[in-house]
């Protein structure tokens, strides 16, 4: 499956956000690829980012990550970042942006 999503970068962040995004810590990506996903992609307009995401089962994947402690410290140092963050709880499972249109 994929999963749009959409998070607001604060204006006065956004070259601190796209810093750490040259630097994901290994350990937090590998949690990510065996949590679920195959493949995860940011794009930034502006202070809005958009996310696709390629997984089996996103409930799932946001499930195994919401309490790992690699991507709670990262999601902490996001928040720090972000206006609008992923939201990794249950709820977040139904967050995503729904498709208009593909080809």
């Amino acid at each position: 499956m994929r999963v749009a999503l959409h998070t607001k970068v604060r204006a006065d962040r956004i070259s601190e956000y796209e810093a750490a995004h040259r630097h994901v810590p290994d350990e937090l990506t590998e949690a990510i690829r065996s949590s679920g996903a195959r493949s995860w992609t940011i794009w930034r307009s502006g202070t809005d980012l958009f996310h696709l995401i390629e997984c089996e089962d996103y409930a799932q994947l946001i499930g195994k990550l919401e309490h790992l402690p690699v991507n709670v410290a990262w999601q902490a140092r996001m928040a720090d970042l972000l206006d609008v963050v992923h939201d990794y709880s249950s709820d977040g499972a139904f967050a995503g942006m729904t498709p208009v249109w593909s080809l």
